[in-house]
């Protein structure tokens, strides 16, 4: 799934973003309200991780913003505010379910798949370009019908590149999408998944993972 996160409190938000990625999941982050309010709209997002006690605007008004707008994404509300009241409230403004802190973060992801998979929601559950197919739902990935094995990184890979088909991605791009800014991509790590995604998915078909000289990567059928 492609997640975003919406939680002021750094450290917090760091350990639910390094949880859902190893996951295999896309993961994008706002830390204020005003943030999450632009990015909600403009993004295409499977689900939202929506903190209420946040600085610019507060979780609720992002959250009507959102449904107000005819933004359908489904939203978890993840906070401190445990009252029925609160609850209710948050409830009434549209969220789709709620985990209240300290939470399990099990517990966090199943109801993020509960709420993704609710009757009516328009979000893609399977990626396709030219022949690869990527079934968002059990991981799966094939080209021309030959199933293709991924490690969970690999997948979270190839689901980014997908997601933004035709589009050059730089390497900061993509380390600000998959680890943001994690001392992980010091080296050049981005590239060592591209090669390993081009030894998996191009050695079974004709090229689609093009270098765009000097600048990064493009996904694409040519």
């Amino acid at each position: 799934m492609r997640l975003l996160i919406v939680e002021d409190d750094e450290r917090l938000r760091d350990v639910i973003r390094r949880g859902l990625q190893e996951q295999g999941h896309v993961v994008e982050q706002a830390a204020d309200g005003a943030s999450a309010q632009i990015m909600g709209a403009e993004g295409s997002y499977d689900a939202i991780v929506l903190d209420l006690n946040l600085p610019v605007l507060d979780g609720l008004t992002v959250l009507r913003s959102l449904r107000a707008a005819k933004i359908g994404t489904p939203v978890v509300i993840v906070t401190s505010r445990d009252t029925t009241d609160d609850i209710i409230e948050g409830l009434d403004a549209g969220a789709d379910d709620y985990v209240r802190k300290p939470f399990v973060f099990r517990e966090l992801e199943a109801r993020l798949r509960s709420a993704s998979r609710r009757e009516g929601l328009p979000a893609a559950s399977v990626l396709e370009l030219d022949d690869v197919r990527f079934d968002l739902g059990s991981r799966r990935v094939t080209r021309a019908g030959r199933e293709i094995a991924l490690t969970a990184r690999e997948g979270t890979f190839l689901e980014y590149f997908m997601r933004n088909a035709g589009r050059v991605l730089t390497r900061g791009m993509i380390e600000t999408a998959l680890w943001d800014g994690s001392s992980e991509t010091s080296s050049n790590v981005v590239d060592v998944y591209v090669r390993r995604l081009r030894m998996k998915i191009d050695a079974h078909g004709k090229p689609l993972l093009h270098t765009v000289r000097g600048i990064g990567y493009r996904m694409e059928s040519r």
